[in-house]
């Protein structure tokens, strides 16, 4: 799957459409094998360490076997496996180097937050009301910062939306540069992206709702046990968390397709990969 260096400025990207219709038939033409390997992965997620590099790879498996089908290229499950696993621990390390990219995202809007709740809580212990002028700028700021956070942070996700799949395709990546490789080949397509991951959340989103109240549901009622015997509050919160990763699991490869497509898209364009995904009936 070396790249071919042909003429990569002659190829249109693939519509909104075709990139989302795509990931939904590679979703439904391999239903049962990629939810196995869901499920399995967020089984992983209980052990420590290695079961969270181990549920890393098996997720980055469900895109590579995508993109086999979307190169003609098809792969046993247990061809790709032996690949990813070689390589698990890269995902490790990639998992915490996004982790940490997260965290220089999330900080700064988390100090804001912290410094405006205790100016008001302040304020209001000392029986003090906050000057108008003061309470209008930070209520403006607020209101500016949130859109505009949730703006870049969609930006940013788009940037990184594929940082997994070269680590778990492409030949001498590591758990590293793998983050530099989607952030290449991202490059100018951002918006695009963003566009593509706001129609898969309203794709997905009806699929949630119904795990949603029903965790709700439980929730509601283990709180109501929990007042005489404090082991249901436990309960809930592991309810909570297997109907979670259960939803998670149904909904994964669906993104997983999603991300082949949309990498297997920006290598056609910038590197002049074979058309094969256009000639047929996506």
């Amino acid at each position: 799957m070396s790249p071919n260096h042909g003429s990569p400025g002659t190829i249109q990207p693939l519509s909104l459409g075709n990139v989302v219709s795509a990931g939904i038939r590679l979703y439904r033409s391999h239903l049962k094998s990629y939810l196995k390997l869901a499920f399995n992965a967020y089984l992983w997620i209980f052990v420590p360490i290695y079961g969270w590099a181990k549920c890393g790879a098996i997720l980055a498996l469900i895109s590579r076997l995508a993109f086999g089908e979307l190169v003609d290229q098809p792969e046993s499950v247990e061809g790709g496996r032996r690949i990813v696993n070689s390589r698990m621990w890269q995902f490790f390390i990639m998992g915490l180097l996004m982790f940490g990219i997260g965290l220089a995202l999330i900080i700064p809007f988390s100090i804001f937050i912290g410094i405006v709740t205790a100016f008001f809580v302040g304020s209001i212990a000392a029986g003090v009301t906050p000057n108008a002028t003061i309470l209008l700028v930070v209520s403006l700021l607020t209101l500016i910062l949130i859109p505009v956070l949730f703006v870049v942070f969609l930006w940013v996700q788009a940037r990184f939306f594929v940082v997994e799949v070269p680590l778990a395709i492409e030949d001498n990546i590591d758990g590293t540069s793998t983050i530099g490789r989607s952030w290449e080949l991202t490059k100018g397509h951002a918006w695009r992206i963003v566009a593509i991951l706001l129609v898969g959340y309203l794709i997905t989103i009806p699929i949630q709702i119904p795990f949603t109240i029903l965790s709700s549901i439980i929730q509601a009622i283990l709180a109501s046990l929990a007042q005489e015997n404090r082991g249901y509050a436990v309960l809930s919160q592991l309810v909570s968390l297997i109907i979670g990763l259960i939803s998670a699991a149904l909904i994964v490869p669906f993104w997983q397709s999603i991300k082949a497509v949309v990498y297997y898209d920006l290598r056609s364009r910038r590197e002049g990969m074979g058309l094969k995904l256009r000639d047929r009936d996506i």
